[in-house]
């Protein structure tokens, strides 16, 4: 984390001019293209992804390979964190159907997870799910899973009775309901899970910026007095950083949490 500020801080004391002080802007997840191939750009936030991924499935592949029958430190580590995704999230919300969608749920959760908390890693500094394209995706992959898990199991009709005609209600009021319950289940679900996450890195990253950009302003700034709140700044850096890597395993937990109540949904009787 030290390492993480720190480098921050550098960033923005070697680019930054000495007339004033400059907030951070929603251009921060708009960076120039490292390489450009005809019409395909290719940015810091593509690179931010690769390596996320790459460092998950490394470290998967050694949790994998070491392991044994008397689980060593680092085996449990991972034990712990993939019981958690099954029983508090799998086994929790979808019961006997959990082992089905367990695979996705696990990927889905370490995922969200690692992609997020690249905005606190040194010399990467954004979360990869801080752009809106990479949550769509995978909200569209919980989309696409409870939909097609409804339907294999009701069939088109029944399904859609399911969701749209919930029980229990008096008939005539299904001409209010069943418009609010096609809007939820084809559009507001998957909507407001790539929105909530990607909204929540999107603060995060600018709370940060803008708390170390404060502190490097403050520090160079010629007025002593001004010198004086550079600690106030860089406080504040620390405890949204700390705060920061909460709502990155939050944020995880709540979209796969989510994602496995909409597959219920989609598979029960009644919802």
């Amino acid at each position: 984390m030290t390492l993480s500020n720190l480098a921050t801080i550098l960033n923005l004391a070697a680019s930054g001019d000495e007339g004033g002080f400059h907030p951070p802007s929603i251009n921060e997840f708009f960076p120039a293209p490292i390489f450009e191939i005809g019409s395909i750009e290719f940015h810091r936030i593509h690179l931010v992804q690769i390596v996320a991924a790459a460092v998950l499935i490394i470290l998967f592949l050694l949790a994998a390979r070491r392991a044994k029958l008397v689980p060593g430190r680092g085996q449990n580590v991972a034990e712990m964190a993939l019981d958690f995704v099954r029983v508090n999230i799998a086994e929790e919300i979808l019961g006997h159907n959990a082992r089905k969608y367990l695979p996705m749920l696990t990927t889905m959760f370490f995922a969200i997870l690692a992609f997020n908390i690249t905005g606190i890693i040194p010399f990467l500094n954004i979360a990869g799910t801080s752009k809106s394209s990479l949550p769509i995706v995978i909200a569209l992959w919980t989309f696409l899973v409870y939909l097609s898990s409804g339907v294999k199991r009701f069939g088109v009709g029944g399904y859609l009775k399911n969701q749209l005609f919930p029980p229990g209600i008096p008939k005539f009021l299904y001409i209010l309901i069943t418009p609010i319950e096609m809007l939820q289940v084809f559009l507001f679900r998957p909507m407001t899970l790539a929105l909530r996450l990607t909204a929540n890195m999107v603060a995060g990253h600018l709370l940060l910026v803008l708390c170390f950009t404060a502190t490097n302003f403050f520090l160079f700034h010629p007025s002593l007095g001004m010198k004086l709140l550079s600690p106030v700044g860089l406080t504040a850096g620390l405890a949204f950083t700390l705060f920061e890597i909460l709502v990155a395993a939050l944020q995880a937990y709540v979209f796969t949490l989510l994602s496995a109540v909409y597959i219920s949904m989609a598979i029960e009787e009644e919802h």
